[in-house]
């Protein structure tokens, strides 16, 4: 069974494990931009992070606590912009399902509580970026309903 529910501080030993995977996906898609092993957060700044009630953490875990996913969330607005509108959009930062939960249904209960959390909240939309090196997070979020909204590109020289 999978209970998602927000971060507390002591899931911060399982979070920091998950993102040490997330590096990993992206080191290994691209090496000459990502280092490895790695965590884009140390456990000080996830402190910080899971306090805060516009960055919204969720974790998905088991019937015993042991995290099998986490869900990073930033709430974001641009206000009197002379191009963008004003709505308020809820930013996926980051999905991760532990490799041996993967395929479980842990990732589709994450974002189906973001998405809960995000209508509750009554923000105009969710986004997110994907890295194209990682083809099964964007058949995931495909799945999930998600469109490309926009898309980057680079020249490596």
């Amino acid at each position: 069974m999978n209970i998602v529910r927000r971060a507390e501080i002591n899931d911060i030993p399982g979070i920091l494990s998950l993102l040490v995977q997330v590096d990993m996906v992206h080191h290994n898609g691209r090496p000459d931009l990502f280092k490895g092993p790695a965590t884009k957060y140390n456990a000080s700044q996830l402190e910080t992070i899971l306090q805060d009630e516009k960055t919204p953490v969720f974790v998905c875990t088991d019937e015993g606590g042991k995290i099998k996913g986490h869900a990073f969330c930033i709430h974001k607005q641009v206000v009197g912009d002379s191009v963008l509108t004003d709505v308020r959009t809820l930013y996926i930062d980051d999905i991760c399902v532990d490799e041996e939960n993967r395929g479980q249904g842990v990732g589709r209960a994450l974002y189906q509580h973001v998405l809960e959390y995000a209508r509750s909240l009554d923000f105009y939309n969710i986004t997110l970026n994907v890295w194209s090196c990682n083809p099964g997070a964007v058949r995931f979020y495909e799945a999930m309903g998600l469109t490309p909204q926009k898309i980057g590109m680079e020249q490596v020289l």
